[in-house]
């Protein structure tokens, strides 16, 4: 049962953490009227999808990712061409739908073979019906369907490339903005969840214990206050506990803690990991909290929030200078570190997810082809030249950018397993 409850943990990150990124780019995308064909969780075979409006929204295999579909980002072809012969249907004097093939099973339309059509600018469809030339306005939301399949048509004003530099922008910014916002809120709640130390503290308590180890074995309880250590008073000496553990390894310890008002004396044997120097108990140590105000969350929220930035951003630099695959981790170390932490609790996985979401939010933004990061920068460019930059190079970047990351992912994914199988 615990097993199944850290899986649901670690789903629920990713996909809040994925959905809220792309949900940026998909409600900026729908404000600047721009057609979002598809919003899309995860990547690999379609699991399960629903229509709503003009959006089809799935939920795909891997929830590693996700993306919001825009029309005119790729070519929109409708598979209709002169001298075809299509069904229409016509509702308030404007073609609804248009029907490709099967058209013998459609009722309540006409019939005819396409000499002109236009559903992109003018949005008309001239027919020959019977020897009769006949012209029909398309409405633009009409509906082209080929077998089992359909598709909404997409006038050229309702592609991203019709929109302006600064419309299209804040579309794919709005992508990492929404991960900044998602990680305030989290640790917003992560602040009312764990409290904040009191000034002046008299104790230190015991913040956690691990599951499997001496303090579990031994009976600690989390809240427990450590009032002395082999007849040593600890008074709120971090350092001293820490020390007394590291100097205990394989020898028995007694400790007196306080629980519920009452003293209780527990004995515990410090173990350590391979390779390790000193004793380790498997508790992790803090001083007691009290609730926070509003104003005192909102402000930590943002310190904490810009905390951890600037350590990611110092985190990349390092990388940089410093570039091995060891020190990369991908979904599979993700979801590892992200078992471990969900087992400390509830507030420990709302900080690491806010970090999580932070990181991605930073990812996105850098300059690397198939980005949100590089789409910014030849969007700037086009600002400053005053024309867009030629859209096959632009692809061919974004695709070679794409390929790039995507072996790269292989071979972390392949380290981390390796990683994994030998302990």
């Amino acid at each position: 049962m615990e097993t199944l409850k850290i899986a649901f943990y670690i789903f629920m990150m990713f996909f809040v953490i994925v959905a809220i990124h792309e949900w940026g780019h998909y409600y900026f995308a729908k404000r600047a009227g721009i057609l979002v064909r598809e919003f899309a969780i995860g990547f690999g075979p379609k699991m399960f999808s629903y229509k709503k409006g003009e959006t089809q929204f799935t939920f795909r295999l891997l929830p590693f990712g996700g993306y919001a579909r825009m029309a005119g980002e790729d070519p929109d072809t409708t598979g209709i061409d002169v001298g075809q012969t299509i069904c229409v249907r016509i509702k308030d004097d404007k073609v609804e739908k248009i029907f490709t093939s099967n058209l013998e099973k459609y009722k309540n339309v006409i019939k005819g073979e396409v000499l002109q059509i236009d559903l992109e600018t003018a949005l008309k469809i001239e027919l020959d019906v019977d020897g009769e030339r006949m012209t029909y306005d398309v409405h633009p939301q009409a509906v082209i369907v080929n077998k089992n399949a359909s598709m909404q048509i997409a006038p050229k004003d309702r592609w991203f490339s019709s929109k302006t530099v600064g419309q299209r922008s804040l579309a794919i910014f709005a992508g990492p903005m929404m991960n900044f916002i998602l990680a305030f809120v989290l640790f917003a709640i992560f602040v009312q969840v764990s409290g904040v130390p009191v000034e002046n503290p008299s104790y230190i308590k015991i913040a956690d214990v691990s599951a499997n180890t001496p303090a579990e074995k031994a009976g600690f309880k989390e809240g427990d206050i450590i009032k002395s250590i082999n007849g040593t008073s600890v008074g709120i000496d971090q350092q001293q506990v820490i020390a007394s553990i590291s100097e205990s390894k394989d020898k028995a310890m007694n400790w007196t803690v306080i629980r519920d008002g009452k003293e209780l004396d527990v004995s515990v044997t410090p173990t350590s990991l391979p390779g390790q120097e000193g004793g380790k108990v498997g508790i992790s140590l803090g001083f007691p909290t009290r609730q926070a105000g509003f104003v005192e969350t909102f402000t930590l929220s943002g310190k904490y929030t810009i905390e951890t930035s600037k350590l990611i951003f110092k985190g990349l630099q390092q990388l940089v200078q410093n570039f091995a695959l060891d020190d990369i981790g991908g979904p599979v170390r993700t979801i590892e570190l992200t078992g471990e932490i969900a087992k400390s609790g509830l507030d420990r996985l709302l900080y690491w997810s806010a970090m999580i979401s932070i990181n991605l939010g930073i990812f996105n933004l850098l300059p690397i082809p198939a980005l949100d990061g590089s789409r910014l920068v030849f969007l700037g460019i086009e600002a400053l030249r005053g024309r867009p930059v030629d859209p096959n190079r632009e692809g061919m970047v974004h695709f070679i950018g794409f390929a790039m990351l995507f072996v790269l992912m292989l071979a972390v994914t392949y380290n981390d397993i390796l990683r994994l199988i030998n302990g």
